[in-house]
């Protein structure tokens, strides 16, 4: 079923390379809200109470660190959602692997109702353009792919990470799912890349996640034929491990670690052996990044009206 799409993705980036006209850090100009984790049980570590925008539950039982996002506003990759993002993954390599915590699985899924994110901070992109800042969008997209790449490599610990998906996914938002070692999705979830839709493309993964995955032709066709895709299609294409009814994501999760437990170790190997028969250096993903900063800096006032009006689309979506 082709319908048209919208939505794309996020970053920022405190590397002394770049240096930006317009504020990218996650306490620029922002009002952050109490910490999540203040709501969650005590065995969540420590270095996880403080996230702001990831709520996070650590399950001794099964080895598991569940998160959602809970996004302040709008549920896309905004800067302070990046650097709840980093400082995730900071705690984990923290509290969990050898000598400490022991975690098997690590898994991500959306408080956000209907969504489970819409990709990059388009409100940001439309700033840093109209200012001709291609170091801060360069700057955003490398913080961005650091993050996917890290996840990729599952944090260079013995866990495998899988993706719960009850929402929508677009842009950056399903370029983020496809660092996942593994994917559940509701059936009636969609997902798409519209960035052709303004004449952008998704520079934040997509185009090294799918040509691995599908090939460079049918890569091409999900990057460059803005439609949107239904989870059933994407797990005939093979980008989802498993289906669940509407509603039952969770219920299918929990099955899925319980069948996956006994089976770890095989598991774990086999997505190293991926990995391997398949590198992706993180220099790869950055040099997309510039090519996509590069592209986003010849974008025409058309095509930023088109992506104010994705915006006001979104915000409309969520409320």
């Amino acid at each position: 079923m082709d319908r048209q799409l919208s939505d794309l993705e996020p970053r920022t980036g405190d590397d002394e390379r770049f240096s930006s006209a317009i504020p990218l850090h996650g306490d620029a100009g922002y009002l952050p809200p109490e910490p999540v984790a203040q709501r969650v049980p005590n065995d969540t570590p420590a270095p996880l109470r403080t996230l702001r925008e990831l709520e996070t539950r650590y399950d001794p039982a099964t080895r598991t660190l569940h998160t959602w996002i809970r996004p302040a506003g709008r549920p896309s990759f905004t800067p302070p959602l990046l650097a709840d993002f980093e400082g995730w993954q900071d705690g984990i390599a923290q509290a969990f692997g050898p000598g400490r915590l022991p975690l098997d699985f690590l898994v991500l899924g959306s408080r956000a109702p209907g969504v489970w994110c819409l990709g990059g901070d388009l409100d940001l992109f439309q700033g840093l353009i109209r200012a001709g800042d291609r170091a801060g969008l360069a700057a955003y997209g490398h913080r961005c792919v650091a993050i996917l790449h890290k996840n990729y490599m599952a944090l260079d610990l013995p866990l495998l990470t899988v993706g719960l998906v009850q929402g929508q996914a677009l842009g950056g938002g399903l370029e983020a799912l496809l660092s996942f070692d593994f994917v559940i999705a509701e059936r009636g979830t969609t997902f798409g890349l519209p960035e052709v839709m303004f004449g952008l493309f998704p520079g934040m993964g997509a185009h090294a996640f799918l040509a691995r995955r599908l090939g460079s032709a049918q890569a091409e066709r999900v990057i460059l034929g803005n439609r949107t895709y239904t989870a059933e299609e994407f797990y005939e294409m093979g980008l989802i491990t498993q289906l669940a009814a509407p509603g039952e994501g969770e219920a299918e999760l929990r099955a899925f670690i319980a069948r996956s437990a006994r089976r770890h170790a095989g598991l774990l190997g086999a997505r190293k052996a991926m990995r391997r028969a398949q590198p992706l250096d993180l220099a790869e993903l950055d040099d997309i990044v510039d090519l996509w900063a590069e592209a986003a800096l010849a974008l025409s006032e058309s095509d930023l009206r088109m992506m104010s009006r994705l915006v006001s689309a979104q915000n409309r979506k969520v409320g």
